[in-house]
């Protein structure tokens, strides 16, 4: 080693410029007199005010941490407090159960196989009763694919043509507002405290409920089917729900909940009759603050905002106590007391005017859930006007023949239009209106009204509140 290195090398025994004295005690160095080889002496801490042990309050996390222990449930109020936590979970499941729309509901569906009965060709000469039904919640009788569907009470109820045994059931603890058939499946309304909201639409087949639909439906209401859409009838309020999902595409009227004010055309009017066809909605309005007579207003279906409804043509027709008869692509019919005046659909023009025998007082107040009894063929659209039935040409509404007598509409047969009268069914051809045969039905005490329609061989009538079937 070189003098050099020497001196720059650092020795026990020497110090290096700018370094304290070092010196050695017991083999140990000694740094001015500090032992830098001995174990450190633990600093004297006083405890915080927080309660934390000294470790704790090392800002560098240079001395070791004891583990925490977690706390357990031992105690007998954490066995306590945990069995009443338990308790009212079960107790508000519990209620929440008992007060569920599905607790109150009853579901049995049936096979989802079906055979539609194929139409008849030739008249029977009699016909009997084969079986009956309670059914005051359908206006008309509700029949698709073999299965005909009574409602009563809460309950709707799919039955077997032949029979009436039931292939299905679906109740609920409300009663039942309206039932009807549109695109292959059963509607049924059921009512709460202010209004029928409870749409559910349910597979004929089966039964199996499909989508459903809460909504502001009045009281007395009737479903339309306009072909892609189902129309609620209304006083003063009217909604509209679209095919696939019930999803409501047009409200009308005066409106429950008001989102964007200023958007109906009129306010303060009340609604009379409506009819259907596909793309429209007829419709007699009464405003007296604002129209010396009743208005006649055609409304598409599906507007592009539900609160903002589309009027295809909205006039004052200068008749009073008018009701809808029919609708078409083209014509509008209305009845006013000795006349059938028909309208242009698309204009609102008034097209002709046809005498027919009906008074005022069969024209007095609304018919029944604000529609006209009508039954549309392949032939004609048959009217009943309370006491007679008045075949309309399908293209211009124009009365053709009438027959008088009658309870109703009437339905078709191989072919030939049923009438139901005080003695039974005539059989009347479709085109010119003669009378060609008749069958006896008896119907016991019921004199009112008879709405018909037939599933295969089987001649159905809705006797006010009972479903009859004949075959």
């Amino acid at each position: 080693m070189s003098p050099d290195e020497r001196d720059r090398s650092p020795t026990i025994g020497s110090r290096a410029v700018g370094q304290p004295e070092q010196a050695e005690s017991n083999g140990q160095v000694v740094l001015d007199g500090e032992d830098v080889l001995a174990q450190p002496v633990e600093p004297q801490v006083e405890p915080h005010d927080d309660g934390r042990e000294p470790h704790d309050a090392d800002p560098h996390g240079t001395e070791p941490h004891e583990p925490v222990p977690s706390r357990s449930w031992r105690t007998r109020g954490d066995f306590i407090g945990l069995t009443l936590v338990v308790v009212a979970v079960l107790v508000a499941s519990l209620v929440l159960w008992l007060t569920s729309d599905a607790r109150n509901t009853v579901s049995q569906t049936g096979p989802s196989e079906i055979t539609p009965l194929q139409p008849v060709t030739a008249m029977p000469p009699t016909l009997s009763e084969i079986w009956r039904a309670p059914s005051g919640a359908t206006p008309v009788p509700v029949n698709l694919d073999s299965v005909v569907v009574t409602g009563d009470g809460g309950e709707v109820v799919g039955r077997d043509a032949f029979t009436g045994d039931v292939r299905w059931r679906y109740a609920r603890d409300l009663p039942l507002c309206t039932v009807t058939t549109a695109w292959g499946r059963v509607f049924a309304a059921h009512r709460k405290d202010t209004n029928c909201s409870e749409i559910t639409t349910l597979e004929t087949a089966s039964g199996k409920r499909g989508p459903q639909r809460n909504g502001d439906a009045e009281f007395g209401t009737r479903l339309l089917n306009e072909g892609s859409h189902v129309l609620t009838t209304g006083g003063t309020y009217v909604e509209v729900y679209r095919r696939d999902d019930l999803v409501r595409s047009m409200e009308y009227g005066a409106l429950r909940a008001i989102v964007n004010p200023n958007k109906q055309p009129r306010t303060g009017c009340t609604y009379h009759s409506f009819a259907v066809t596909g793309g429209k909605i007829a419709m007699i309005e009464r405003c007296p603050s604002l129209d010396p007579s009743d208005r006649l207003t055609i409304l598409k279906p599906n507007p592009e905002k539900s609160d903002e409804p589309q009027v295809i043509t909205s006039t004052v027709t200068g008749e009073n106590g008018a009701r809808v008869v029919a609708v078409t692509a083209n014509r509008v019919a209305l009845v006013v007391p000795g006349r059938l005046v028909v309208f242009d659909s698309e204009t609102g023009s008034s097209i002709g005017s046809y005498p027919v025998d009906v008074t005022a007082e069969e024209l007095a107040g609304d018919p029944p859930g604000r529609v006209a009894s009508t039954f549309t063929s392949t032939a004609n659209v048959y009217w009943f006007t309370g006491s007679k039935t008045v075949a309309l040409s399908l293209t211009e509404l124009n009365p053709l023949w009438t027959a008088t007598g009658t309870l109703g509409a009437g339905t078709t047969l191989a072919g030939r239009l049923l009438l139901p009268v005080d003695a039974g069914l005539k059989v009347l051809d479709q085109i010119t209106g003669e009378e060609v045969a008749s069958i006896p039905v008896d119907r016991g005490d019921h004199t009112g009204p008879v709405e018909m329609a037939t599933e295969g061989p089987v001649v159905l009538e809705q006797r006010g509140g009972t479903l009859v079937a004949l075959r």
